[in-house]
């Protein structure tokens, strides 16, 4: 019976030795992620700041501000064209915002204007239209201006606005006659770009997408409202930063429940970083007295 014990004692040490140095090398890396992403997303927000500053007049009004970043998409300098585009890093806003193919689809147009806003200090968001089947058919942005999330297409170059010049928000476009007033100012927009189905970020691209959104609805309503997708979604490094901090924090809290597991239940001898660290701290900033 005790060699059954010792033995069942033996498996579980191993199985928690694999499962430690697992967890502390999963930590180690998903550390190493987060301080790469972090750079990372610093060099794109200074990158960001520099190219807003250079466009957008500093003390410009919020609505003035748009005009300045739509007016650099439509009239801007020269960009570089690429053979392949489908090569490019459409999440990327250095590829976005230099590329001529990609400032003319809807998706990476629309990336390019809200990391040149956001940069602006303009509260924005990304707005995907959908057709009855559920498809995405166009990307727009909204921004709040006086209080009110108004449309922006940066595809097109303007902000939408009705028959008196009055900006529109989503809902007003909703109405046919305020949509079609809206787009007659706009030559060659495509009429299929309505208003009756939208939302902020596609959750049925995850596994099980489809329930999931009823789900997230009924748990927590207009929880897209609530929060900023468009900056997870549509900048590569803070997504990348995100995954990192969650990974951290999950590997983090499991090793604290494996070593609590150990010193509790197995009784097994482990490195203590917090007693070394103060051994150390006093070995060498302890004076040593003389007798």
């Amino acid at each position: 019976m005790q060699i059954r014990i010792s033995s069942v004692l033996s498996a579980g040490q191993k199985l928690f030795r694999i499962s430690w140095r697992v967890t502390n090398t999963l930590l180690l890396l998903s550390v190493l992620a987060l301080l790469y992403s972090a750079g990372w997303e610093y060099s794109v927000r200074r990158y960001l700041e520099g190219f807003s500053d250079a466009i957008v007049p500093a003390d410009a009004a919020p609505e003035k501000r748009v005009q300045a970043i739509l007016d650099w998409m439509r009239m801007g300098p020269t960009r570089s064209e690429e053979t392949s585009p489908t090569g490019l890093a459409i999440r990327d806003p250095e590829k976005t915002l230099n590329y001529e193919q990609l400032l003319s689809v809807c998706g990476t147009a629309t990336n390019a204007f809200l990391n040149l806003a956001r940069s602006s200090d303009l509260e924005v968001r990304r707005l995907l239209l959908l057709s009855p089947d559920q498809n995405t058919k166009h990307v727009v942005a909204e921004v709040e201006l006086n209080g009110r999330w108004v449309v922006v297409d940066p595809t097109y170059r303007v902000i939408q606005r009705n028959a008196a010049g009055e900006m529109l928000t989503r809902d007003e476009l909703r109405n046919r006659q305020t949509f079609e007033e809206a787009i007659a100012r706009i030559p060659g927009y495509p009429p299929q770009y309505t208003y009756e189905n939208y939302v902020h970020v596609r959750v049925n691209k995850l596994p099980l997408g489809l329930r999931v959104r009823p789900i997230l609805n009924h748990l927590f309503p207009r929880w897209e409202e609530r929060l900023d997708w468009s900056l997870l979604v549509e900048r590569e490094s803070f997504f990348v930063l995100t995954l990192a901090a969650i990974a951290t924090l999950v590997l983090f809290l499991l090793r604290q429940v494996l070593a609590w597991y150990a010193d509790r239940s197995l009784k097994i001898p482990r490195f203590h970083l917090r007693s070394h660290a103060s051994r150390a701290r006093s070995a060498f900033f302890t004076t040593p007295e003389i007798k």
